[in-house]
This record gives structure tokens, C-alpha cells and sequence, in this order.
């Protein structure tokens, strides 16, 4: 089974010191490569901005990695290109069903608490090494 087809994946991105900060994330494929889709301002797009190199390893929903599990090297790529975040949702929506509409939900709930325009979304590129 490739990381294209487990349910979570977690991502191992690297502060500027280094330190690795991994988290779970839902991913499809898109041709040979993989998309992520989250937030213009998470930490993982800073991050990302600063240093490409991944690390990725299949993962529960809580982002815990079994023993022994291996780890795949993989270079990201931010896209905010017109039309991206569409493609990686009908992407992400035909893999997880009711699951991603549910995350959307939240989202739109989350813009009504906190007031003001939508948050920007942005595509995670990867390219395994």
C-alpha cells in the first residue's frame, strides 16, 4: 500500500532549528504525486517557506506512527494557484466521502464564531524523493 492510499499521513516539516514538527493529514493523489490541503497561515505553510524536504509515514487518526514504520523523504511545493484548492478538494472528497464534507461543515461554522472573511486555503504539493 503507498501513502497515496492510507486514510492519514503525517507530515514531518522542520523549524528553522531543525526540530521536526509532525502532523496528521488527510492526503490524495494527484498524478504521481500527493496533495495536502490546509491553511495560507498554519505553522506547516511557515515552515514549508523556509524548507521544502518532508518527511512522510503513515499515521493513525491521532498521528501516532507504529513501530517500524517507514519514512518516505519528499520535497512540498505551496500552490495558491487559481483553481488548485478545487482540484485537491474534489480530490480529497472522492477519497474521504462524508468524512471532508463533515471538515468543510466546521470550516464554515468556524468563519460564523470567529467573524470575518473565510480563511485562505492552499495546496501541499509532494513529490517523493
Amino acid at each position: 500500500m503507498t501513502l497515496g492510499d492510507q486514510r492519514f499521513v503525517s507530515l514531518t516539516t522542520f523549524r528553522r532549528s531543525g526540530d521536526p514538527v509532525a502532523t496528521p493529514v488527510w492526503v490524495a493523489r494527484d498524478g504521481d504525486g500527493l496533495v495536502v490541503y490546509t491553511t495560507a497561515e498554519s505553522g506547516k505553510v511557515k515552515r514549508l517557506r523556509n524548507d521544502a524536504h518532508v518527511e512522510l509515514r503513515a499515521c493513525d487518526r491521532r498521528g501516532r506512527v507504529a513501530p517500524g514504520t517507514p519514512t518516505v523523504e519528499a520535497t512540498a511545493a505551496v500552490d495558491d494557484s487559481e483553481g488548485a484548492v478545487e482540484d485537491a478538494e474534489s480530490l480529497l472528497k472522492a477519497k474521504y466521502g462524508w468524512e471532508f464534507g463533515g471538515i468543510r461543515l466546521l470550516q464554515t461554522a468556524e468563519r460564523f464564531r470567529r467573524g470575518g472573511p473565510p480563511r485562505e486555503r492552499v495546496v501541499l504539493r509532494l513529490t517523493v524523493d
